[in-house]
């Protein structure tokens, strides 16, 4: 046979684009590995990867939370409507469902569903039976409780039993505020980086509560955040951070690592803290509050590559309703909630630390 030349050089040169190309993949790959694009990590859960499977055992290492505030209300008022019922509805399981229906996209027809859901369980099917053929139900249920899991329950307001929303929008009543879903958005200070919270924009000053009930886990500067707090849930699920806190007065009197908050407690201010290593510098050019939710898993996810942090835009809607009341102290700077709650979960942690410490 004839050699070709020029065929043979084109083979050649086409043989080298692909290794490129593949190499280009394999690179793309690694980096993503590390930051994946909304579209990857969807992919990726819906396959099946966002449970990874470790040494201790099997845990959840990606959620994205893209439930509606409309969707939340809907099943809310299901659940609470049907609490004395024999047929007691639960919220968590009521948008677990429809998660698993739509691989975790909400829509305006996600009401219809969870009401739809709602009149079958009423009609004597149960849950089991509902997603018996639903894969990833259990990875949703245990998803949406990890972020949901302790807004919602029995609580004393004023002495009074109530059984209901026991978690707080984290800007008190009264106060004016400004936001907007800005989730994912950059971050240049220090580094690239994603913005992995929630900002609302108001006032100096402004009384900043505690959305749940939990422990402070950290307190103090940071040169990203400013003047911070961390609360961990009493089920450890949950950590919510509140950043960028007041200039000289950041927190709420006798507030401290280890302190015991109830939701609707009064936490600190908010102000413009931050983007510096030298403590109590405004460095943040807009007054407001970062707060962000990050769930944990596994004690491994706490720090480090493998944060989980959702977005909280439409969770601040939802708890829009359920804003706390305030009150002035005399003439300090400090503000305290205007009726006092009791939340079991907080009392029985008290109890618990208190007895460990005898």
């Amino acid at each position: 046979m004839k050699y070709n030349g020029g065929w043979g050089r084109a083979v050649i040169r086409l043989g080298a684009l692909l290794l490129l190309a593949f190499g280009c993949v394999c690179m793309a790959g690694e980096l993503l590995g590390k930051w994946r694009t909304p579209a990857r990590q969807e992919e990726d859960r819906t396959n099946g990867q966002a449970v990874e499977v470790t040494a201790d055992g099997n845990y959840i290492k990606w959620v994205e939370f893209h439930v509606t505030n409309e969707a939340m209300a809907a099943a809310y008022d299901l659940d609470v409507d049907s609490y004395r019922e024999e047929i007691h509805l639960n919220w968590i399981e009521l948008l677990a469902y429809v998660g698993a229906k739509t691989g975790g996209k909400f829509d305006k027809n996600s009401v219809r569903r969870i009401e739809e859901v709602a009149e079958k369980l009423k009609s004597g099917d149960t849950m089991a039976e509902l997603t018996k053929d639903m894969e990833y139900y259990d990875y949703y249920l245990e998803a949406y409780t990890a972020v949901l899991g302790g807004m919602m329950g029995e609580f004393a307001l004023d002495g009074k039993h109530v059984y209901g929303l026991k978690a707080f929008s984290p800007i008190a009543k009264g106060f004016d505020y400004s936001h907007y879903d800005d989730f994912g958005s950059s971050r240049s200070y220090g580094y690239a980086r994603p913005h992995l919270g929630h900002d609302m924009m108001g006032q100096i000053g402004t009384p900043i509560i505690a959305v749940e009930s939990g422990y402070v886990e950290a307190l103090g500067w940071n040169q990203y955040g400013g003047w911070r707090i961390g609360i961990r849930s009493f089920d450890k699920k949950r950590y919510y951070y509140y950043a960028h806190l007041r200039q000289n007065y950041p927190y709420a009197e006798g507030l401290a690592e280890g302190s015991v908050v109830t939701a609707g407690d009064v936490i600190g201010y908010m102000g413009h803290t931050g983007y510096s290593t030298t403590e109590n510098v405004n460095n943040i050019k807009t007054v407001h509050l970062h707060w962000g939710l990050q769930l944990i898993f596994d004690e491994s996810q706490k720090e480090g590559n493998n944060e989980i942090w959702v977005d909280c835009y439409e969770l601040s809607k939802f708890l829009y309703k359920n804003r706390c009341e305030v009150e002035k102290v005399g003439d300090s700077r400090e503000w305290r909630r205007a009726v006092p709650m009791t939340d079991p979960s907080a009392e029985t942690y008290r109890k618990k630390t208190e007895t460990v410490v005898r």
